[in-house]
């Protein structure tokens, strides 16, 4: 049983199937009914601390602890004491402090939750740190390959793009390795780190060599800032190299699934055509967040597993 969540590198096979079959559950039981509420963090309470913008990651752990009936508060960066100098290790022992049960931490900084965690009590989940983990993503990126596809082990997952500051690929490379799929990436030479190979994946410049039979296709997102820096030419040339059209996902198997942990940017990673295709698991993947962020907060909360009392 996992004790805090601070990336899928240190987190077991066995933790990661247990949350998903939690997620499943939850699925099933809070998210898909009329009434989604259930009290079983009745009497808990949840802060998100983020330091970096985000929709989806926030909102997403906001609703899994509104339904589950823990009392839920948010932090920015801006309207905490750390904009008045606090450290974030004081920020989170004030938090702990005022009974807080679990904290979910999103900042620029590699390992800043895995610091905090050292200093508090707190249950802490990683919502992404830097360019390190973002656990929860690769989660519901998991848990959406196992319900379209009935299975992780065996399967080709093609990640396509800016892997280098990708938290995303990273805890997906960890967790679906765990899980026995073959994970193939592919981007500019640019934005892929040198070390991938120690992490046991195939490498390739060449996206078609990359999706060629693959069960699961997935685009990351290019952070259009970093083009400034001229990793690649530009985003037009991104595009026609690097982008997944239609024809590219015709390489992959008939039956593969497109993802894409969001927000897209339209002709850019993807063209319009396949995200909003038949293909695409795109908004299934943000249902599927709030399914596992509930088996998550429950694991950390309650200190077990779910057993479908609602």
């Amino acid at each position: 049983m996992i004790d805090n969540l601070l990336g899928l590198k240190e987190t077991s096979r066995d933790d990661i199937t247990a949350i998903l079959d939690d997620a499943v559950k939850l699925k099933n039981d809070v998210l898909e009914q009329d009434i989604k509420k259930s009290n079983i963090l009745s009497g808990k309470s949840i802060i998100t601390l983020f330091f970096e913008n985000s929709t989806r990651t926030r909102v997403s752990f906001e609703l899994a602890s509104k339904y589950l009936g823990a009392t839920a508060a948010n932090i920015s960066a801006g309207g905490s004491s750390i904009a008045k100098g606090e450290t974030l290790i004081d920020t989170a022992k004030t938090l702990e402090a005022m009974g807080t049960d679990v904290i979910i931490i999103r900042h620029s900084m590699s390992g800043s939750p895995h610091l905090i965690s050292k200093y508090i009590g707190s249950k802490v989940i990683n919502a992404g740190d830097g360019m390190n983990e973002h656990p929860t993503q690769a989660l519901l990126d998991i848990m959406t390959i196992r319900e379209k596809k009935g299975k992780v082990e065996g399967l080709k997952v093609a990640i396509v793009g800016d892997v280098k500051h990708s938290r995303v690929a990273r805890s997906n490379i960890y967790g679906l390795n765990k899980l026995g799929a073959e994970v193939v990436l592919a981007g500019p030479s640019t934005l892929l780190p040198s070390n991938l190979q120690d992490m046991g994946v195939k490498v390739y410049t060449d996206v078609e060599k990359a999706v060629e039979g693959a069960d699961v296709v997935m685009g990351l997102r290019i952070q259009l800032e970093r083009q400034k820096k001229g990793l690649f030419p530009s985003i037009r040339e991104y595009n026609k190299y690097f982008g997944i059209d239609e024809r590219r996902l015709s390489m992959a198997k008939p039956d593969a699934i497109l993802m894409h942990p969001g927000p897209v940017n339209r002709g850019v990673e993807l063209n319009p055509q396949v995200a909003d295709g038949s293909q695409s698991v795109i908004n299934q993947q943000v249902t599927n967040g709030v399914c596992v962020r509930m088996a998550v907060l429950n694991m950390l909360a309650n200190g077990k597993r779910y057993d479908n009392l609602v």
